[in-house]
């Protein structure tokens, strides 16, 4: 008997790493169920890749949409369940958070942490039936902090806590999960996270803005200087391929050289040191 192709679920599939990772594993022969919040962004992957895609409506934030991609992914795989789900969705609130507005602030948290506790709640009970694997996007933000990046650094922050204790509840049922650690990768978030930016420091107000002038120009020159040494987003794609097929996955992924450095600082540094040096290389104001 033929055997039946593993089933995955990725959200936030559209653009980026997320549309990376269903084009790699559709290669490999995966089932792949990508979520999108629009259908053109669906056609365009369904475009370009085997007819085992299927794109999805899927917005981490709607119950609705959570629930109905539920329904049909169960009514596809049936009893084999599904053997990963890849956390990929989010967004980057930028800014210094004495100007961070917290209706901001609260949808940084609502995509980036309370997001993937829904949908992972949700497929749990197809991932118990197909042993399978969660895997969850973080960033070496999640690890070091970056001044004037605190609402993302704090989203990713909640995500190895909630990747840690999910990981200690889900053993039991032979669920692996994993959590990944990119580095600069060059994905359409680094335009985007630019843009609000920009929006935000738009609508602040003149004192703010002068006050966190230089901090502010420090750190978009090297967010600039990152964004031109951002690896391919396929790289990631290959990471998700190993905590999703491999016999005994990580349970961390570093990804880029930049994301090993800046790791290994924090291992290595006490944190008045490590403050002072990120103050040179940022350019900080003291």
């Amino acid at each position: 008997m033929a055997t039946q192709p593993k089933s995955v679920l990725i959200t936030g599939a559209s653009t980026g790493i997320g549309a990376a990772c269903a084009w790699h594993l559709d290669r490999l022969g995966f089932v792949v169920f990508a979520g999108v919040r629009r259908m053109e962004d669906g056609a365009r992957l369904a475009a370009q890749a085997s007819s085992l895609l299927q794109p999805i409506m899927l917005d981490v934030t709607d119950a609705a949409t959570i629930q109905q991609a539920h329904r049909l992914v169960a009514e596809k795989v049936g009893e084999v369940g599904l053997a990963g789900l890849v956390n990929n969705a989010g967004i980057a609130v930028a800014g210094p958070l004495e100007a961070v507005p917290i209706p901001d602030l609260r949808r940084q948290f609502e995509v980036n942490v309370i997001g993937q506790v829904a949908v992972t709640q949700a497929f749990l009970p197809l991932l118990r039936k197909g042993r399978g694997r969660i895997v969850n996007m973080g960033s070496i933000a999640g690890r070091a902090a970056m001044p004037l990046m605190g609402p993302y650094s704090a989203s990713k922050f909640a995500l190895e806590a909630l990747t840690d204790a999910l990981r200690l509840e889900v053993q039991q049922w032979g669920i692996k999960v994993s959590i990944v650690e990119p580095g600069a990768i060059a994905t359409p978030i680094w335009e985007k996270s630019g843009s609000k930016a920009e929006e935000m420091e738009a609508t602040t107000s003149g004192e703010l803005k002068q006050l966190y002038a230089a901090a502010a120009a420090g750190v978009r020159a090297r967010v600039a200087e990152a964004a031109a040494r951002a690896i391919p987003a396929e790289a990631v794609a290959r990471v998700v391929e190993h905590a999703l097929t491999a016999a005994y996955p990580k349970t961390r992924y570093l990804v880029g050289r930049d994301a090993k450095l800046r790791a290994l600082m924090v291992k290595l540094l006490p944190d008045r040191l490590s403050d002072r040096l990120m103050t040179k290389i940022l350019n900080l104001p003291q």
